[in-house]
Formats: structure tokens, C-alpha cells, sequence
């Protein structure tokens, strides 16, 4: 079993920045990959963007240039920094950890971004 604890959404205006955080109860080192998805009102969850490892990284292409996901091993914590957001980005975000053929989902955090 893989606990993840989302953290870090809110409200933010058009062009705003946030950052989310997930932090794991395993060890990253035995996770094969981090994602964060998201779920729209009226749309299906959909993939983010997933990190394997430093060099193994991909986004959706609606948020290529805007979002940088990465992991922090020590802190066995994935971030999903969030610039020049837009409407479009409202959504849950959902963590997600895929572990020994396992799937394994976060509660999910709230992104509004509205003016």
C-alpha cells in the first residue's frame, strides 16, 4: 500500500502560479513512477504530466512550458509547479504512484483559476 497526501491548491487569478506537492508513505525509490492528473468539471481525469525519473519526464501538451514536475527522493515528495495558469487548468488534481503493477491515487487538491 502507497499513501499519498496531496497539498498546496487554491484560487489564483489568470497568469498566477501555484505549486503542488504529494507526499508518498513509501520510499520513491520503490515507485516506479509519479503522476499528477486532473479532472475537469465535465471531463474525464486526464493525464498531467509523469516523471520516471530525471530524464524520463511528459507532459500534456496543454501544459508544455507552463508546468514542471519534478521529485524530491529525500522527502519522498513529487511537485507539480504551476505558472501562467489558465481557466482552463480548473480541475482536482489528482497524485497518482504506480508501484509493482499497483495504482495508487491521492484524495485530490482543488486548482480554480478565475479572475
Amino acid at each position: 500500500q502507497v499513501q499519498l497526501l496531496e497539498s498546496g491548491g487554491g484560487s489564483v487569478q489568470p497568469g498566477g502560479s501555484l505549486r503542488l506537492s504529494c507526499a508518498a508513505s513509501d520510499s520513491l525509490f520503490f515507485i516506479y513512477s509519479m503522476a499528477w492528473y486532473r479532472q475537469g468539471p465535465g471531463k474525464q481525469r486526464e493525464l498531467v504530466a509523469r516523471i520516471i525519473t530525471a530524464e524520463m519526464i511528459n507532459y500534456a501538451d496543454s501544459v508544455k512550458g507552463r508546468f514542471t514536475i519534478s521529485r524530491d527522493n529525500a522527502k519522498n515528495t513529487v511537485h507539480l509547479q504551476m505558472n501562467n495558469l489558465k481557466p482552463e487548468d480548473t480541475a482536482v488534481y489528482y497524485c497518482r504512484a504506480f508501484k509493482n503493477g499497483n495504482v495508487y491515487w491521492g484524495q485530490g487538491t482543488q486548482v480554480t483559476v478565475s479572475s
